[in-house]
């Protein structure tokens, strides 16, 4: 398995004794900072993909704005007689 650089530098900064707080600092901040983009991409996704649904509803439902009739007028000639 390859390993990461960036995930092995943070896993040497967590394994750290506790006096180097500036660095933890800076890892929260970082980490932070990347859930928050993580996090923004996957609600502009969500957004996207339900804008993208609705607008595929709406197409296929304007077909059908007008009610259809199964039964053609030349069916309804032949009932009656």
């Amino acid at each position: 398995m390859m390993q990461d650089p960036f995930e092995q530098s943070l896993r040497d900064m967590l394994k750290a004794p506790e006096s180097q707080t500036h660095d933890a600092v800076s890892l929260d901040k970082v980490l932070k900072k990347a859930n928050r983009q993580l996090g923004a991409g996957a609600v502009f996704s969500l957004f996207g993909r339900a804008f993208e649904s609705v607008l595929i509803g709406l197409s296929k439902g304007s077909e059908h704005v007008k009610p259809v009739s199964n039964l053609s007028e030349k069916n309804t000639a032949n009932k009656a007689d």
